[in-house]
C-alpha cells in the first residue's frame, strides 16, 4: 500500500489527498475502537522513516493531526510525532495563562463604611521581589490608610494603576510573576559621559581668529525709575514662593466633620483647674512596682479616665445622644483617645472603659496610639466611642477650648501642668496645675450637668482614694 502512495506522490498527485485515502482504509472503525490513531500513526512514522522522503512526512503529519480528536483543552505546543530513539524533537511553549504564572493584586476590602481610596504610593517597583502578603502599595482612605498585600510570592511585573488613582476594592493596581520570566528590573539610568575622540577635538577646536579693534562704546541712555506702587496698592508675594499640595483624604475627611460638629451643635465650654499633687505622688510611688507587675508604665492618661468614668456614671447624660427628636441612653462606656499622627487626626476607641483596671487601660491606650502612629490601625478600632478626651498638654498647650467629636455630645480636654502659686490652708505654696475643659451640646446638656461631671473629674484626680471608696 505504502508504494502505491509514493507511486501516487511522485505522479504528481496530492500528498494529503493520496494518505486521507490510504489511512480511510487503515483507519479501525468509531464503533470497534476508540478515536486514537496513536498506534497507527506509531506504524505510519515507522515506515515513512525507513524509506519515505520529507515531502510524505509532511502530508502524513498533517493527516495525522486532521483525523485526530479535538482536545477538550487549548493544545498550544509544537509536536512532531516522535519515535524515542527518532532525531525528530518536540518543542513546547509556555504560556503564562495556562500555568497561572501571573497573578493580579487588587485593592482589599476597606470596610462597611468606605467605598473607595486614593493609590497613595507604590511601596515596591517592577522587578523588585516580593513576598506572599507583603505590602505593595498603600491606599489612603478617609479614616485609615491601608496595605494592598501580594497575593502570591514572585516578582513584580508590572503596575495597572498610578499613584494618585481614586480605587475600589478589587480594583487590579499590578501584575506579579510567580516565576519571574519576562521581568526586568527597573534601576535609575546610569549615564556615562562619552569621551570625544582627539580627532573629533581638534576638529571642534576654534581656530584663532584675527584681532579686531574693539567698537566704540556707545553712550548709555539713563533707563526711567521704575514706577513706585501707590499707597493703596497691597504688594503681594510672588508666586514662586507659594507652593500648592492637594490635601490628603484623610485631612479634608477631618476638616468635613470638625465644621459639620461646628455648624450642628450649640457647643459650649466650661472650665475647672486640677492639683495635680496627688496623682503625681501615686504615679511616683508605685511606678517601679506598677512597670514589674503588668509589663506597662503607669501613667496620667488612665486617672482621667477613670474620672471620666466615674462621671458619666454620675452623669448619664453626658453620655447620651441626640438622634432625632429623641435621645439615646447608652448603657455601657466606650472612650475615645485623640492621637495627633503625621498623617492627620484619628481617634481609637478603648471599649468597654468602665470595666477595666489602671493597668488594661494603660495597655489599651499603648497599643493604640502605636498603631495610630505606625498607620495599621483598622477602622474597627475606630468606630463607636460615647466620649471622648483630647491631651493638647502633651504638646504644650495651656488652655483650648475642643471641639465634639460627632455623633457624641461631649469632649474632655486636657493641658499641660504647669506650677503655679496657690492658696492651701492659708498658705501661699506651689502646686502643679492643670486646666481642664469640657465642650458639650448645650441642645441636651444643661450648664448643672457640664459642672457637676467637671467637679467629679476634679475630685477623684485630687484624691484618687475616692475611687476605691466610691464616694
Amino acid at each position: 500500500m505504502w508504494a502505491i502512495a509514493r507511486r501516487k506522490v511522485a505522479s504528481g498527485s496530492s500528498a494529503s489527498s493520496v494518505l486521507r485515502q490510504s489511512l480511510s482504509k487503515i483507519r479501525p472503525a468509531a464503533s470497534s475502537a476508540p478515536r486514537g490513531y496513536t498506534t497507527t500513526v506509531k506504524e505510519i512514522s515507522m515506515a515513512l522513516l525507513a524509506g519515505g522522503g520529507s515531502k510524505t512526512v509532511r502530508g502524513v503529519v498533517h493527516c495525522s493531526y486532521l483525523g485526530s480528536l479535538v482536545s477538550s483543552r487549548p493544545v498550544r505546543e509544537v509536536t512532531s510525532f516522535l519515535q524515542i530513539d527518532s532525531p525528530i524533537q518536540v518543542q513546547r511553549r509556555p504560556f503564562s495563562s495556562d500555568n497561572g504564572d501571573l497573578v493580579d493584586a487588587v485593592v482589599p476590602f476597606m470596610g462597611e463604611s468606605i467605598s473607595d481610596g486614593t493609590l497613595a504610593k507604590f511601596l515596591k517597583q517592577p522587578g523588585d521581589h516580593v513576598e506572599i502578603d507583603e505590602p505593595i502599595a498603600q491606599i489612603e482612605t478617609d479614616k485609615v490608610t491601608i496595605d494592598v498585600p501580594s497575593p502570591e510570592a514572585g516578582v513584580v511585573q508590572k503596575f495597572v494603576a498610578k499613584e494618585g488613582d481614586v480605587v475600589e476594592p478589587g480594583t487590579k493596581i499590578a501584575v506579579i510573576s510567580k516565576s519571574g520570566e519576562g521581568v526586568t528590573h527597573v534601576a535609575p539610568s546610569e549615564k556615562t559621559p562619552s569621551k570625544a575622540s582627539p580627532e573629533k577635538e581638534a576638529v571642534d577646536k576654534p581656530q584663532p581668529k584675527a584681532e579686531t579693534p574693539p567698537p566704540k562704546e556707545k553712550p548709555k541712555v539713563p533707563s526711567p525709575p521704575p514706577p513706585k506702587p501707590s499707597a493703596t496698592e497691597p504688594v503681594l508675594p510672588p508666586k514662586e514662593r507659594e507652593r500648592r499640595v492637594p490635601m490628603t483624604r484623610l485631612r479634608k475627611r477631618v476638616a468635613t466633620r470638625l465644621k459639620d460638629s461646628q455648624n450642628t451643635f450649640a457647643m459650649l465650654t466650661t472650665f475647672n483647674e486640677v492639683d495635680m499633687t496627688n496623682l503625681m505622688k501615686l504615679r511616683s510611688d508605685y511606678k517601679d512596682a506598677f512597670v514589674e507587675k503588668h509589663g506597662v508604665k503607669l501613667g496620667l492618661m488612665s486617672g482621667f479616665i477613670k474620672g471620666a468614668v466615674s462621671g458619666l456614671q454620675n452623669q448619664p447624660i453626658i453620655n447620651a445622644v441626640i438622634d432625632g427628636d429623641d435621645i439615646i441612653y447608652r448603657d455601657y462606656i466606650d472612650i475615645s483617645i485623640a492621637v495627633g499622627t503625621p498623617k492627620g487626626l484619628v481617634v481609637p476607641v478603648i471599649r468597654n472603659a468602665d470595666r477595666m483596671n489602671f493597668a488594661e487601660i494603660e495597655k489599651s491606650i499603648n497599643t493604640l496610639a502605636k498603631k495610630a502612629n505606625d498607620g495599621t490601625i483598622s477602622i474597627d478600632e475606630m468606630a463607636g466611642g460615647s466620649f471622648t478626651i483630647s491631651n493638647g498638654g502633651v504638646y504644650g498647650s495651656l488652655l483650648s477650648t475642643p471641639i465634639i467629636n460627632p455623633p457624641q455630645s461631649a469632649i474632655l480636654g486636657m493641658h499641660s501642668i504647669v506650677n503655679r502659686p496657690m492658696v492651701v490652708g492659708g498658705n501661699v505654696v506651689s502646686r502643679p496645675m492643670m486646666y481642664i475643659a469640657l465642650t458639650y451640646d448645650h441642645r441636651l446638656i444643661d450648664g448643672r450637668e457640664a459642672v457637676f461631671f467637671l467637679r467629679r473629674i476634679k475630685d477623684v484626680v485630687e484624691d484618687p482614694r475616692r475611687l476605691l471608696l466610691d464616694i
